[in-house]
């Protein structure tokens, strides 16, 4: 599992790779605030011989957003029943989750674009993870990102070193 802004830009990110396969990916990245009420940010998919992006993903502030979702699901990290979902208001990003023996999450990330109008698409992809810590870092660095809160301040190079050791051993890779 990754989070981390991508290598290719300074813009902050959020990346969430499935640890059964690596090559399996949500990026959430470009996030802008046209005004007080509202962040702006695209999401990308990614799986062998899929690349998705959804460039204008709207969360509105006072809404239920993903964040708290996903906080949900890591305090229920020893498991329920059955799937819980969340979408977006506009319903172009939508999250499932199941959880399953052993301690494991699955999120399916699906986009779906223009919902309502016709020659829509739709691409999804799942991503598993561990119940209690990976999922707890996940809602917490989504939660960062959608506020615009730099994870790691300016200057802290210690930290963000420590933070990389420590993810790596955890089969993470950190900034």
């Amino acid at each position: 599992m990754l989070y981390a802004p991508e290598d290719t830009d300074d813009e902050p990110g959020v990346t969430v790779r499935c640890q059964d396969n690596s090559s399996v990916g949500v990026t959430f990245r470009d996030r802008f605030g046209l005004d007080a009420d509202s962040v702006h940010y695209a999401v990308e998919l990614r799986a062998p011989g899929l690349t998705s992006r959804l460039d204008e993903v709207v969360a509105w502030s006072g809404d239920s957003d993903l964040a708290p979702f996903l906080e949900g699901l890591a305090a229920d990290h020893r498991g329920w029943d059955g799937e819980r979902s969340w979408q977006t208001n506009d319903r172009d990003l939508a999250v499932s989750a199941a959880f399953r023996p052993g301690g494991h999450v699955g999120l399916t990330w699906t986009l779906r674009p223009w919902p309502k109008g016709a020659g829509g698409w739709c691409a999804s992809v799942t991503t598993w993870l561990e119940a209690g810590e990976q999922m707890a870092s996940l809602a917490a660095d989504v939660r960062h990102f959608l506020a615009g809160e730099q994870q790691s301040p300016p200057g802290h190079e210690a930290d963000e070193a420590t933070r990389a050791a420590s993810a790596h051993d955890q089969g993470r890779v950190a900034p």
